[in-house]
């Protein structure tokens, strides 16, 4: 998942309409050569797909095509959908085992560029054994992608606050309201059941009997999600920093709140044994009251720190800033010398695409839409009683002062049209490896484990010590790396669960 800052993070689910959507996966997509009257979704399933070079600029072997997909998979015949993919051919012809589908989360995270992005650092084994598969979801990136006409300042997540709680609850239902008349006929079919169902038209399409694939934070949901749907079609599944399907969304982001506070308690410890490093206090008592005084500075005046002026809730925003310990007492010990005036970087621009805050925002507007359309759609769970949220933001302030106030309050959720099924519920033994930092507070480790108990076949790596979101990629030489690199080649699982240290360094 990536963050809720909305930009939220994660992820989504949901069941039956009538007729093909309540079809049983074998039944919705046959393999033979049915007719057109037999088999509505043929003309999805058997479509021929025009590979094109993706960038002019780029590798010739990273070739794109267009998928096409029915927005409503209860009437197949209605209006459609393009789905970007894009694919990076195995290395060795002869040990060539299939394909290898990605996600990066979000959802609605771009994933077209993903055989070929450097941070996704898949080993030679891997990539000689498999055609490498991105795609953005259906209303992201390139796949008819969904706009709510989101502003830079609609996009801003607020903590609760009674005294702004009213305004708050209008702005919500306004959201809402934009993104149902800028995209209404869309909403209700922008679900992670949907999204499953385009992985496999992509699977049928590609003429593979079954696919692979690597999800991480949303993508491991929307793995799940097909396992449940098409666990025939599944062979070799790896799951990267996964959420509890139980909590999707809202507690889902709760969690993310009790992690946060776990987190920042651990980090006010390492903190305080380096006091002379870093000057935050020589207890973890006294580093706490450093930052909730830096908090209380800046809500009175906004600090200039790394080219952008943070109020006291901007910098609790942003729920990642104690995914690693270093780091975090880096950027408090530098937004502190901000606040004193003595911070020399403070012009400097953190974005690495020379945008202003603003200006990165303002283009991340279909993501934004994308996230909260899923999120929205995917589960009746939300209340639609803003009292409610009242009510938990209060309590969740109290037990979790980082982001309680933040990951409780009200959301567009609240005034959304429901989606077009009920949540999935994931129950299953399909094989999977689920792998999961021990410090991640984006998808905790209880939600990781959270998914081993509802993926019942599944083995999990945990790496105690781990910091940050996303538990592969950092090394390939890494325990969890190693383990994803050997099941994705061999087909074997651990033989138990594993825990293991982080790389060297990290």
């Amino acid at each position: 998942m990536r963050t809720r800052r909305i930009a939220p993070l994660l992820t989504a689910g949901i069941a039956a309409v009538a007729s093909l959507s309540a079809l049983t996966p074998a039944t919705a997509f046959p393999t033979s050569g049915a007719s057109t009257a037999e088999d509505p979704l043929r003309q999805y399933t058997q479509q021929r797909l025009t590979w094109r070079r993706c960038d002019a600029n780029g590798p010739a072997a990273f070739q794109c095509a267009t998928v096409k997909v029915p927005l409503d998979y209860g009437d197949p015949g209605g209006k459609k959908l393009d789905i970007a993919i894009s694919r990076l051919k195995a290395g060795s012809a002869k040990e060539r085992r299939g394909v290898l589908l990605l996600n990066p989360g979000g959802p609605g995270a771009p994933g077209l560029n993903l055989p070929v992005d450097p941070m996704m650092k898949l080993s030679a084994e891997v990539k000689r054994r498999y055609d490498l598969i991105g795609f953005d979801l259906r209303g992201a990136g390139q796949s008819s992608p969904v706009s709510c006409g989101l502003t830079p300042e609609e996009q801003d997540e607020r903590p609760y606050k009674a005294e702004t709680f009213t305004k708050d609850v209008e702005r919500a239902r306004a959201f809402a309201e934009k993104c149902q008349a800028k995209a209404g006929d869309k909403l209700p079919h922008l679900t992670t059941r949907n999204n499953a169902r385009d992985m496999d038209v992509i699977r049928a399409a590609l003429g593979e009997k079954k696919i692979s694939y690597l999800g991480v934070s949303y993508g491991t949901y929307l793995g799940a999600v097909y396992l449940q749907m098409f666990p025939q079609r599944a062979d070799r599944f790896v799951l990267d920093s996964a959420t509890d399907p139980t909590r999707i969304y809202r507690g889902m982001f709760q969690d993310m709140a009790k992690a946060a506070e776990q987190a920042f308690t651990r980090w006010t410890e390492w903190t305080a044994r380096r006091h002379t490093t870093y000057g935050l206090g020589d207890t973890p008592a006294k580093v706490r009251e450093t930052f909730r005084d830096l908090i209380a500075q800046a809500n009175r005046k906004p600090i200039r720190f790394e080219g952008r002026t943070l109020t006291g809730d901007g910098i609790r925003a942003d729920n990642r800033t104690f995914f690693h310990v270093r780091k975090a007492a880096e950027r408090i010990a530098g937004l502190k010398s901000a606040a004193e005036g003595k911070n020399a970087a403070e012009g400097r621009n953190p974005d690495p695409s020379g945008n202003t805050p603003a200006q990165a925002q303002e283009s991340d507007d279909n993501y934004a839409s994308i996230a909260w359309s899923v999120m929205c759609a995917d589960t009746r769970t939300w209340s639609h009683d803003p009292e409610q949220y009242r009510r938990d933001a209060i309590r969740d302030t109290d037990r979790y002062p980082l982001y309680g106030d933040f990951a409780a309050t009200i959301t567009p959720c609240a005034f959304w049209k429901q989606g077009s099924e009920p949540q999935t519920t994931i129950d299953n033994t399909a094989g999977a490896l689920i792998v999961q930092n021990e410090w991640d507070s984006q998808t905790p480790l209880f939600a990781g484990q959270g998914m081993h108990r509802a993926l019942r076949g599944s083995r999990m790596v945990t790496v105690v010590g781990g910091e940050g979101h996303g538990a592969l990629g950092a090394d390939t030489d890494s325990c969890a790396d190693k383990n994803a690199t050997a099941y994705l080649t061999t087909g074997r699982l651990p033989a138990e669960d594993l825990t293991c240290q982080p790389p060297a360094g990290q």
